[in-house]
């Protein structure tokens, strides 16, 4: 996948899936994984008509096997998330992605790398649809807070530092 093998990539995550299927049962939490890869396999392929039904099936197992505050089933709703972006439905994105960070701000806090990435997204989906005040504020706290909890030369704080950048940019 990362050498730019998507196709290939996406087979070897299908027949993961599968084995786990055949061996561990549909509810096995490692099912559950290779369930959103192959979601994700299909997303970064720009197959999204099979991605997003994939997300949202991981999504309710992950809740109804580990539960709705499970970090598991955090990551999926953020992956879907994504995935709504990526497709241009912005406000589904933006809901969501509201709604996993207000999660994560609850079971996580809200210095958790998790929290500040969900932040992150959420500015994206705020910028894209554009909502740069909401972006520009959210950006603004995020490299407040990694530059805190991470230090100034962190790479996720420079991430957010160009990500800030460019919805001045936008701006």
């Amino acid at each position: 996948d990362e050498q730019g093998q998507v196709v290939s990539a996406t087979r070897y995550v299908q027949r993961a899936l599968e084995a786990r299927q055949r061996i561990l049962g549909e509810e096995h939490p490692l099912t559950l994984t290779s369930r959103n890869n192959l979601a994700g396999a299909y997303d970064r392929a720009g197959d999204l008509r099979r991605a997003i039904p994939l997300y949202e099936q991981a999504i309710a197992d992950s809740v109804r096997v580990l539960g709705e505050d499970h970090p598991d089933t955090l990551t999926y709703r953020s992956n879907l998330a994504g995935a709504y972006k990526s497709s241009g439905d912005l406000g589904r994105a933006t809901r969501l992605y509201e709604e996993i960070l207000a999660d994560r701000e609850r079971i996580l806090g809200e210095d958790h790398p998790s929290t500040l990435a969900s932040r992150g997204y959420l500015a994206g989906a705020y910028k894209a649809s554009g909502n740069l005040g909401r972006a520009i504020s959210l950006y603004e706290q995020n490299l407040s807070d990694r530059v805190r909890v991470l230090g100034e030369n962190h790479p996720q704080t420079l991430t957010s530092r160009n990500s800030l950048a460019g919805a001045y940019e936008s701006a």
